[in-house]
Parts: structure tokens; sequence; C-alpha cells
């Protein structure tokens, strides 16, 4: 069905789901992209700041505050379509077309041992960050549930290669809870990656995590933790270049050969393989993308 017979509401609809779909990098051009089949300024602005301050939830899009990264989560968010960043007190609402702050506003925190232990554990975090990361960014933030103190740190690095025909996006967010003697940290690990030169290939990759950290003071847990979540990732990246020497060539063209739909002739696989082996794994610090427990192909 034709953009042009569809009522308003359902206009609404479909572009909505058309930008969130847009993967980490490319939420701009697939709004320019549908700006001109739409022709409908104002719809198109509407729903692109809806969709915008999903996506910037969704994967965690960097700004910088005062010389500081942010990271923008759905647990920054403080209503309103609006986020708060901890390190300048500032709350705001961000225009992810224009890449610009609106509606800056002064946010009080309360200083106590929870907002003192935030920073010992962004402090180690960014120690970390920066030494295996070659564009990284973390936040640390803290949230209460119903009483109980909560601190959640995030970590993202992306390359964004338009000119090139790819996007990769790494990131990771660990919560652990305040407690005095032994807290549970809980983690996922999550890596996207899109390449369309040659093919339309998405690749998805997440892993959820449980282990247990001792609590003896504040500098000890923010030490300890940082060197939780570099074990881990370590492993992490470990395994899914593990898991990628084991795919050879051969069994790549097995996934992913097809006939083509209209021509009904094959693929030139190996100019597409070769081309592959030169862009589609590089380091981006840890691996940006093809680290898998979860892998999905979709050509």
């Amino acid at each position: 069905m034709s953009l042009t017979v569809l009522s308003r509401k359902e206009k609404e609809k479909v572009i909505h789901r058309l930008l969130v779909q847009a993967p980490p990098g490319e939420f701009v051009n697939a709004f320019d992209d549908l700006c001109l089949l739409i022709r409908d300024e104002k719809l198109m602005h509407a729903q692109g700041e809806c969709a915008g301050h999903q996506h910037c939830k969704k994967y965690s899009v960097p700004l910088c505050i005062d010389g500081n990264p942010v990271l923008l989560s759905h647990h920054n968010v403080v209503g309103g379509n609006r986020f708060f960043d901890h390190q300048s007190k500032l709350s705001f609402k961000f225009d992810l077309l224009q890449n610009q702050l609106k509606d800056i506003q002064s946010h009080g925190i309360i200083r106590n041992e929870t907002e003192y232990l935030r920073t010992a554990v962004l402090c180690a975090l960014k120690l970390y960050v920066n030494d295996h990361y070659p564009a990284g960014n973390c936040n640390v933030l803290r949230k209460s549930v119903k009483g109980k103190e909560f601190l959640i740190a995030c970590i993202e690095d992306h390359s964004y290669e338009l000119q090139d025909s790819w996007n990769g996006l790494w990131k990771s967010k660990w919560i652990f809870q305040i407690n005095p003697f032994l807290t549970q940290v809980t983690g996922r690990i999550f890596v996207q990656a899109h390449y369309y030169k040659y093919v339309n290939l998405h690749i998805k990759i997440s892993k959820d995590l449980k282990e247990s950290l001792e609590v003896v003071n504040q500098a000890q847990l923010a030490l300890s933790f940082a060197r939780l979540v570099e074990d881990q990732e370590n492993r992490f990246q470990a395994a899914v270049l593990e898991e990628l020497q084991e795919l050879s060539n051969e069994a790549l063209r097995k996934i992913l050969r097809r006939d083509l739909p209209v021509t009904r002739t094959h693929i030139d696989w190996q100019r597409i393989l070769s081309d592959l082996n030169l862009v589609m794994y590089p380091k981006l610090g840890y691996v940006i993308y093809s680290r898998s427990v979860l892998c999905n192909w979709i050509i």
C-alpha cells in the first residue's frame, strides 16, 4: 500500500516504525531519506523527535557537556523526554536531528555516601575504558528503587563509516546494589554492526552476565568492579574471535548464498567475502562487532 493513501495516524505509525529500526549511526540518514518520500515537514519533525529520543536511549548516544562525556540511556531519563547528567548536574532535552541540547536546567543531587562511591567507580572505570577503547565513553549513574540504592555503569564505543558503507557499535551496562558486605553485579554486553556495500548484512550480538563482588570499602569496590568488567569483556571478545576463526569462508558461503529474487542469478560471493575480510572485522578497541553468543545474520 502506498503511503499516499494512508491516513495521518497510519503514516505516523509507519514513519515511527521505520525510524526506530534505524541502526546505530544511521538515524539522520534514515530520517532524510524518509523526508524525500513523505514531503510533510511538520509530520516528519514530530515523529523524528519522538523516535530520536528512543534511538538515543536504545544505543547510548554519547554527548559532551562541560568537557565530560555523557551517555544517554533510559536510566538517566527524568521524565518529559528529558535526560539528566550527574557530572554537570543538568537536565536537558536532546535533539538528535540537530545534534543539540535544548531546554537546559539545573538539577540538584544529594551528596551522600552513594554519590561518593559513584565518583570512585567512575574514576576506576575511566582508567579501564581509556586503556582498552580508542574512543570509548563511560558513565556511572545512581538510582533509587523502593528505597534501595543502585549504581549503573555504561560503556560505549563506536565507529560509523558511512563512506565505506558500514557502522558498528559496542556498548555494555553493569548494575549493582549498594550493600554492606556482598553485592551482585548484573551485566549485559551488546554489539551491533551493519554492512551494506554489496549486501544488507546486520549482526547483533549480546550476552548477559551475573557475578558477585565482596564489599570492603569504596576504593576496593571501585577497583574490583573495574577489574570484573575488564575480565568479562576480555572473555567475551576472546570467545567471539575464536568463533570467527572457526567460521571459514566456505561456511560463510553456505550460510549466506541464495538466488537473487529478480534476476535469478548467483551473487558474486567471492568478491563480497574478500571485501568482508577487509572491512567487516576491524578492531575498535574491544572488537566492535562480530563477537558472539547470539548472532543474527540477515540478508
